[in-house]
């Protein structure tokens, strides 16, 4: 009785399912998302990726661009001020940058013992611009802006990515027909769903000034605060690079040591002839 029961069971499932498999399917339209990000030549991307390397005075503009418009909401807690030092800054000019820094660090008052605040040293990290996750919510509609020290590596498409978004992604021209974007965001071509909660950081050439004379553009301003991220998130790529290309090289001559001292040490053995059905005698 069992096994006929667990039969006809088993003949309704197989039933069950031939008919969804074909059940017809009205088509549904896909979701939106954001567009690949526009190609780009870094410095840091030359020579198939192996020999290149940052341009420091592209980095230090990079910085110059977070400090003057990403800065306000965007914190860079990874990075300390003395890695500035990295990217062609002198220990003076990192000094004055860490003590001229809008926001203070936490500290305790060594008086009274109570917590305060103080102006940063070249060894602290950057603060950010918001005391805690509930401020920066509060601050930006909910949303809250992420921290940028691993920015390039944690967004597809990495430097290009921001570079993209920041520079090019702000188009309503480009808006699908029948898409619409709630208040509060800001319709942008390259991000993933196409609704984003950040407002144009970028709004008008001359927003930041460059010490070296490079003018200051939109597209000039994305593209180095873009390589700045990629440093932030990657400051040892040069350093890591060279060391993987050593040990390749030093693999080959290590292989190619051992394959001659390997036909060496057995040059003088002879291997003796074996014939086909003779068993050689022990």
């Amino acid at each position: 009785m069992v096994r006929i029961v667990g039969f006809f069971a088993g003949l309704l499932f197989v039933a069950v399912l031939m008919f969804a498999a074909f059940q017809r399917r009205e088509p549904s339209d896909p979701l939106p998302h954001g567009l690949p990000p526009l190609e780009q030549k870094w410095s840091f991307d030359s020579g198939f990726g192996i020999f290149g390397k940052y341009d420091n005075r592209q980095l230090q503009r990079g910085f110059a661009v977070y400090k003057g418009v990403c800065s306000s909401c965007h914190s860079l807690k990874l990075v300390a001020f003395r890695d500035l030092e990295d990217i062609g800054f002198k220990p003076a000019e990192v000094k004055a940058i860490a003590k001229d820094w809008a926001s203070e660090v936490p500290s305790i008052n060594p008086e009274t013992g109570e917590p305060a605040t103080r102006k940063a040293l070249p060894s602290d990290y950057f603060p950010g611009p918001y005391a805690n996750e509930v401020a920066g919510r509060a601050a930006n509609n909910n949303a809250l802006p992420p921290d940028m020290s691993l920015l390039a590596k944690a967004r597809e498409g990495g430097s290009a990515y921001i570079y993209s978004l920041v520079s090019h992604g702000y188009d309503d021209k480009a808006r699908p027909k029948g898409f619409e974007t709630p208040d509060g965001l800001y319709f942008n071509k390259y991000y993933a769903n196409l609704n984003i909660a950040m407002p144009p950081p970028l709004s008008a050439d001359g927003q930041v000034d460059y010490a070296d004379g490079t003018k200051s553009t939109i597209d000039q301003n994305a593209k180095d605060v873009a390589a700045f991220l990629m440093w932030t998130a990657e400051p040892k790529l040069r350093d890591r690079r060279e060391t993987g290309l050593a040990s390749v090289l030093f693999l080959i001559v290590l292989s190619g040591l051992l394959w001659g001292t390997y036909k060496k040490v057995w040059r003088d053995v002879k291997t003796p002839p074996v014939v086909r059905g003779v068993v050689p005698a022990e």
